[in-house]
């Protein structure tokens, strides 16, 4: 599935406090068997007796073992606890399935809450309204833009890859939640909003003001005019049918006379992996294009046909936001010597995931393996080095240095 976006785009990180302990007194020494401990004096006049309850909890039928306390809290709290009546069933719900995932401690794996899901699903299959950006929010709460939509109105009012959203219309998203935080920034078309931003390498905040819009999801994007001798293509994300619509291009470039091909995978935050295998096909004659690794089980994966650009030359472009898909893409190509890589190190998103739909209309992603280029190299944690590093605090002057360059390239081999 999508979910593994930078976006992962969409991972809450709660922090859910189970239980306030408090430290005993002990006056003498080490307690002995059979005494009730006391509280700190300040905190109660009366010694913590324990309480038996003598009515039935219920049926807990098939519930694990390591969950009986689990169950016994919630039930509990329902029968007596003095505010019972009020009680949200469905928040119990989340912040139970969020307890048990924020445990983990594995920042690929997530409870995707059923809002959630649908502005996924909606991202996907069709258009939003919108400013046309993907976000995430980091470990340290802040909103972080991923990449802007290309023709987007976040793009055109000057919002760039990395940049931090701290505020949507004066008002601060600091202790939000990702979701909270997107209905803030999301609207109708023709609406305006004014996010307060700090562009990466700047400490000053700017306002810039977008007008949204409705989005398109293009996902294949031609750089380059028809006819050009190097075709520059760019994938912004590989979503159901981008394969389709990079097949459709390519040849379409290859009819007109492109004889080279610069692969654009920058800002791209990741998709569907079966998109990549397609496209592997396209350039590679039976290569390994991904090792996979679950557990004590190992798949590797092939390239299988004859595909339409088997000979002509390739550059990939990546940089730090390119992320999972777009890395096991370079990394075929790159282990392969099928193409040469141009950019910074890649973001290092290499665990396989899964996404599991949940009774209440949510679901969880979670991690089950890890990615390895056919070379053997671990993405995860990583990211992949391009052959040629080429970076600057200047975003627009490294994207047209690093185009500057993969030409330099495609030329001299165009020459052989």
């Amino acid at each position: 599935m999508f979910f593994n976006k930078i976006k992962s785009v969409v991972f809450l990180n709660v922090v859910i406090i189970l239980f306030a302990g408090c430290s005993y007194l002990n006056t003498g020494g080490a307690p002995d068997e059979g005494l009730v401990p006391q509280l700190p004096e300040s905190s109660a006049p009366y010694s913590v007796t324990l309480t038996p309850f003598e009515e039935s909890l219920g049926s807990s039928k098939g519930t694990p073992p390591e969950l009986l306390s689990v169950w016994e809290a919630w039930a509990f709290l329902n029968k007596e606890h003095v505010d019972r009546d009020l009680f949200n069933s469905k928040e119990f719900e989340e912040f139970a399935i969020k307890g048990m995932v924020e445990a983990i401690a594995d920042p690929h794996t997530s409870y995707i809450e059923p809002k959630v899901l649908a502005i996924e699903t909606e991202n996907l299959t069709g258009q939003f309204e919108g400013i046309g950006a993907h976000v995430r929010q980091r470990e340290d709460g802040a909103i972080q833009v991923i990449s802007p939509i290309e023709g987007g109105p976040a793009e055109f009012a000057g919002i760039r890859p990395g940049d931090i959203i701290v505020a949507v219309d004066n008002n601060s998203l600091e202790g939000l939640s990702l979701l909270d935080a997107i209905s803030k920034i999301r609207g109708p078309k023709g609406t305006e909003v004014i996010l307060t931003v700090r562009h990466i390498g700047n400490s000053a905040l700017i306002e810039i003001t977008v007008i949204r819009d409705a989005i398109a999801l293009p996902s294949v994007l031609l750089r380059s005019d028809v006819g050009d001798s190097i075709a520059h293509i760019r994938i912004t994300e590989f979503k159901g049918d981008t394969a389709e619509q990079f097949e459709a291009i390519l040849s379409q470039q290859l009819n007109s006379g492109s004889k080279a091909l610069i692969l654009d995978l920058r800002n791209n935050p990741g998709g569907y992996l079966k998109q990549v295998f397609e496209i592997s096909d396209m350039f590679l004659d039976d290569e390994v294009v991904l090792i996979e690794r679950r557990q004590e089980e190992e798949k590797v994966w092939m390239s299988t046909s004859e595909g339409i650009a088997l000979d002509i030359p390739v550059v990939i472009l990546v940089n730090k936001f390119s992320a999972s898909a777009s890395e096991i893409l370079m990394g075929a190509f790159q282990d392969s010597g099928r193409a040469e890589v141009i950019g910074e190190n890649t973001f290092g998103k290499g665990t396989v995931n899964v996404f599991r739909e949940l009774s209440n209309g949510g679901g969880i992603y979670m991690s089950i393996g890890r990615w390895y280029t056919p070379k053997m190299r671990l993405i995860e944690g990583n990211g992949l080095e391009p052959d040629h590093i080429i970076t600057s605090v200047d975003s627009a002057e490294a994207e047209t240095n690093q185009v500057n360059k993969a030409m330099e390239i495609l030329n001299d081999k165009l020459k052989d």
